[in-house]
């Protein structure tokens, strides 16, 4: 029947108008009949496009400059995982070197042993270098909960509180990223100040 609703009333039009445009339509159409009134509306629909264009160009140059620093940050980063890894290569060559320095070797063969490890180490280190990679060895210095991870407490160093007097295990960066914490011990506050946190998981 001809007074029924069809049902379709209700439904959006898929060639709907942006109401904005439909605005600037309306505003030009109505200054028509006179020539300075539609000069008007055109500019005022002249500076919405114009505004609307620029919004579109600043998105597309913020997409631009977020996927090179996604790309930056792939390539930097890339080694992360890897180097994380290697790092225990890095901890078992010191601890070999530490165990008994080259010049204590009387033995000819274990000198040139642990001039090899030497070597091997520095090679590792420097390879480390070239991608970005540096170790932390705080001794002496303040201690940076952002870098190191206090262990213990270190009464009568004679150091200032809260300062570095011991490295149990070095840390690393790789450019500005955290790789691994460095595993300290740090001089005891006397109680004037606020103590350093101890993790104790270890």
């Amino acid at each position: 029947m001809h007074g029924m609703n069809d049902g379709n009333d209700n439904k959006p039009h898929d060639d709907a108008i942006e109401p904005e445009a439909i605005e600037a339509h309306d505003d030009v159409a109505a200054a028509e009949g006179d020539p300075a009134e539609r000069l008007e509306a055109l500019e005022g629909e002249n500076g919405r496009l114009k505004d609307q264009l620029l919004r579109a160009l600043a998105d597309t140059e913020n997409l631009r400059r977020r996927a090179e620093r996604e790309k930056e940050d792939t390539s930097k980063y890339a080694v992360a995982t890897l180097a994380r890894d290697v790092l225990s290569v890095a901890d078992n060559l010191r601890r070999a070197l530490d165990s008994l320095p080259v010049e204590q070797a009387r033995d000819d063969a274990i000198r040139n042993l642990l001039t090899g490890i030497e070597a091997t180490e520095r090679e590792l280190l420097a390879i480390f270098e070239r991608r970005g990679i540096k170790r932390i060895d705080p001794v002496g210095q303040r201690f940076d909960p952002n870098f190191h991870q206090a262990m213990f407490e270190v009464p009568n160093s004679g150091q200032e509180p809260g300062t570095v007097v011991q490295v149990l295990q070095p840390g690393y960066v790789i450019h500005d990223r955290l790789l691994r914490p460095a595993l300290v011990g740090v001089a005891k506050s006397d109680g004037a100040e606020a103590p350093v946190h101890v993790d104790t998981r270890a």
